[in-house]
């Protein structure tokens, strides 16, 4: 099948709904472009501002004619280091649209990866964004080796006057910059690298994947099958966009003329779920832990005949689970019975969500079953898909046509699927990757010449062509006795405790498993306090023998059907979540286990050292 190029799809979107409605971004004051009415009618609170389709590809082609006229020309790395935003995808399209090779950072970004990036890459431009990713940039700017030009846009007062104004490049002026654009753009071809990602890596150093026009659009339009997307649409934007998985379906959105709301920072996701009440939404397995999380604090919080409504509500919910999660058959009673605990409690749940999302798109790393199940038990459709950075990214998806829970559905269209005797997962297809720049052994070592990609994801697949993965292979871990042991299942379950938030699982070369455990504080503290203790501070928390036993009454409650070697022995309490800050985080909010392990080195040999 022939494929055409990002900024074919991106033209044809322009063109359909020139003056409907494209991208919608959170700002300090009221809109700026002149849209309060298209606002008021969208009912949005806040001061939102809203850009036509028609407005973005000027901008574009202004941008991508300013970026020609300083130099750039097929072929020239860019970078782009900026949070969530409408300038994002403006300068990916006005980048792209001259062959160039765009090289997004993550926008919380660290001087020192920002600098092996962009010498690694050998850009030669980079466009910043904010006032904290243009300190960024100018902190390590000596570091640079490359770099001929900056281009900075909402960037602080002090900013150097030797940089360039994005505000002032997108400027009304040129009335032949859309041709000209549309001009360059034909020239384009499908097997063009368009981008240069660098993997967070949950190990070792970060390699740029090197993604084509093809790569990127094929899985686009392949992985939309069956969510049946249309204009009438919003969608929230929030995951980081240097990271492949927002960035696909963000592309999805646009193609399809569905409303793109631009959420900058994580904290802000609870506010814009309800101002903006979204349709479809990408999300991680981190974003589910938290609000089931919050759920249960409410659980704990509500008294009297609220909490009588709640717990029974809660009990529908445990009992829909096989017919609203499996499409199994339900009596009477018990439909009734939802339908009254769905006006009583389920309904104020999906609220904090936004209330009218039909689909939650869960990527980038395994959602704990019984997540999944409460999801679906109280109205919330999640939908688990599965990919990597070198599949562009996704290679499997459930949709509401075909969906099992467990699974991360089956593959999308044209994408082949094999698991090796070992359980090792290898994909094929036009969504595979070109390979990591500058890096052939590493190429060679996970691509086939037949095209066949090794994942590292271990699993299976049913005989319905459903999807499981069961975890990492560098992640299993091998006892000193010999056993495999897969941790993201237990930690999983762990999770689903309303007294634990975080859970890593510990044990490779050991006799036994151990883990590291986040604590609730809240829900702790609020239990300890019931029981007349009374604890000052997270690091006093984590030491109190009470607390110790509790959570130990969970771990041994909530994995009761492990096997002895895959039990939890013994575990150490955290004073604090893990963080992107420390590391500890990679852009789609998995764990890097190797970094924790190093942090925590003096509690694991604790752990292990005790009689």
């Amino acid at each position: 099948m022939a494929y055409p190029t990002l900024n074919q799809l991106f033209l044809e979107a322009c063109d359909r709904q020139p003056d409907s409605r494209a991208m919608l971004y959170r700002t300090g004051d009221a809109p700026q472009t002149g849209l309060r009415g298209l606002a008021k009618r969208l009912k949005l609170t806040g001061a939102w501002e809203v850009i036509t389709w028609r407005e973005v590809l000027r901008r574009v082609a202004a941008f991508s004619r300013a970026l020609n006229e300083v130099g750039v020309r097929e072929g020239d790395r860019v970078a782009l280091f900026a949070s969530n935003r409408p300038e994002w995808h403006i300068a990916d399209f006005a980048v792209t649209g001259l062959g160039a090779v765009l090289v997004p950072l993550y926008f919380n970004e660290s001087p020192e990866r920002i600098a092996y990036i962009l010498n690694d890459s050998c850009a030669r431009l980079v466009v910043a964004v904010g006032a904290e990713q243009v300190r960024r940039l100018l902190g390590c700017r000596e570091r640079l080796k490359s770099v001929e030009h900056i281009i900075v846009a909402a960037a602080p007062e002090d900013t150097p006057r030797d940089l360039l104004r994005y505000e002032a490049l997108i400027a009304p002026g040129n009335n032949n910059d859309v041709d000209e654009y549309r001009r360059r753009c034909m020239k384009l071809r499908p097997d063009q690298l368009v981008t240069l990602i660098y993997t967070s890596g949950t190990t070792g150093e970060p390699k740029g994947v090197m993604l084509t026009h093809e790569n990127l659009s094929s899985n686009t339009m392949d992985s939309e099958v069956g969510f049946d997307y249309s204009p009438a649409d919003i969608a929230l934007s929030f995951l980081p966009l240097a990271h492949v998985y927002e960035r696909t379906v963000d592309y999805g959105y646009l193609f399809h003329n569905i409303l793109l709301a631009y959420v900058e920072r994580m904290e802000l996701l609870p506010a814009a779920l309800r101002e903006v009440q979204p349709t479809i939404v990408a999300c991680v397995p981190r974003v589910f832990e938290k609000t089931y999380a919050t759920i249960l604090e409410r659980e704990r919080t509500v008294t009297g005949a609220k909490k009588k409504i709640y717990d029974w509500a809660m009990d529908v919910a445990r009992r829909s689970i096989r017919w609203r999660g499996y499409r199994e058959g339900a009596s009477l009673t018990l439909r009734a019975e939802w339908m009254l605990a769905n006006l009583l409690a389920f309904r104020r749940i999906r609220a904090a969500l936004g209330g009218r999302t039909r689909a939650f798109i869960s990527g980038a790393a395994p959602l704990g079953i019984e997540l999944l199940e409460f999801f679906w038990s109280v109205g919330i459709a999640v939908y688990q898909g599965y990919g990597l950075t070198e599949t562009s990214p996704i290679v499997s998806v459930n949709t509401p046509g075909a969906n099992r829970l467990g699974s991360v559905g089956r593959p999308i269209r044209n994408v082949s699927v094999r698991v090796a005797d070992d359980g090792e997962i290898f994909v094929r297809g036009p969504l595979v990757m070109k390979g990591y720049y500058n890096k052939p052994r590493e190429t060679e070592e996970v691509l086939s010449p037949e095209g066949w990609l090794a994942t590292g994801d271990i699993g299976r697949v049913d005989a319905e062509g459903f999807l499981y993965v069961t975890d990492r292979k560098k992640d299993l871990i091998k006892t000193a006795a010999g056993k495999f042991v897969a941790p993201q299942p237990i930690e999983n379950k762990l999770k689903t405790s309303p007294y634990i938030s975080g859970a890593v699982v510990i044990g490779d070369k050991h006799k036994f498993i151990c883990a590291l455990i986040v604590p609730n504080f809240n829900n702790v503290r609020a239990a300890a306090e019931k029981n007349g203790l009374h604890v000052h501070s997270h690091q006093e928390l984590i030491a109190h023998a009470w607390v110790h036993e509790l959570i130990r009454g969970e771990i041994e409650r909530l994995t009761p059907q492990l096997a002895q070697y895959e039990t939890v022995k013994r575990f150490e309490l955290l004073d604090h979540d893990f963080s992107f800050e420390e590391g500890q985080l990679t852009y789609s909010m998995k764990v890097k286990r190797h970094i924790v392990e190093q942090r925590y080195h003096h509690l694991i040999e604790k752990m292990y050292a005790e009689n």
